[in-house]
């Protein structure tokens, strides 16, 4: 299938690995010129020249935490109107609630709300001016099925869930979508030290979660970025204020 999306233009947001990395990649390979971002200048820049080399394209690194204002002058500065806009940061570590100071819930509604917004709010009038514009904002599995020790993201990114029901809503006439892809166990390196968090070999602990999924093993990125890049098609304006799920069907619903 033609996803309609050559010569678009995007950003996206943590992408110098793990699912970023991916959703960037499928993109690029759609033709899509990309604007990445990192804070890892290193890894960042090697990943821009990996993506252009492998399809092509234009692949700019704009260095810098997206959660901060800098960090997203940063992005937009290389790109202040893209076509299309892939939020995402990474995750707030795990614990008990009742260890989370009003600095780490701050910080967690920041990276995980507050700067998804900001990024949202920077580009939407522009998309809907061309009459074109996908956002896919990159959230979690537990936004469905919430996962005790992870309230913080589960707070954090439900708030941004609630927010953008109502904006998409209000912009989809335009041609302009946001819709949130939700992902179960990738194999990215937050798998990896989640699982080594709970004690056991992280090895083990994988390819336990990986038996007791329904789909008998965890996800690939390449996957997940594939189902972005769909999300941002031509072919998807009709799809509007979803949450996606992609998680080997480890959250048993009908609905």
């Amino acid at each position: 299938m033609d996803l309609g999306l050559t010569g678009r233009t995007a950003i996206v947001c943590a992408a110098s690995k793990g699912l970023g990395r991916a959703c960037a990649l499928a993109l690029a390979r759609e033709g899509v010129a990309l604007v990445i971002t990192g804070r890892d200048v290193d890894r960042l820049r090697a990943t821009a020249a990996d993506i252009a080399n492998q399809t092509g394209v234009s692949v700019r690194p704009a260095a810098g935490d997206i959660t901060t204002p800098e960090g997203r002058d940063a992005a937009l500065s290389l790109l202040p109107d893209p076509d299309i806009l892939i939020n995402n940061a990474g995750g707030p570590p795990p614990g008990d609630f009742r260890d989370f100071t009003d600095e780490i819930w701050h910080a967690a509604l920041n990276a995980n709300m507050l700067a998804p917004i900001a990024m949202i709010r920077a580009v939407i009038d522009p998309m809907i001016g061309r009459k074109f514009g996908r956002i896919v904002n990159i959230t979690s599995g537990s936004v469905k099925s919430p996962i005790a020790t992870l309230g913080l993201s589960n707070g954090a990114r439900a708030g941004l869930t609630g927010f953008v029901g109502g904006l998409a809503r209000q912009v989809a006439k335009h041609n302009v979508t946001i819709n949130n892809l939700l992902p179960g166990p990738f194999l990215t390196d937050r798998l990896r030290a989640n699982a080594a968090a709970t004690g056991r070999p992280a090895e083990e602990e994988i390819a336990a979660r990986a038996a007791a999924n329904p789909a008998g093993r965890i996800g690939d990125p390449d996957e997940f970025g594939a189902m972005a890049a769909f999300m941002c098609s031509a072919q998807a304006g009709y799809l509007v204020g979803q949450n996606v799920l992609l998680d080997g069907g480890a959250f048993n619903s009908t609905m």
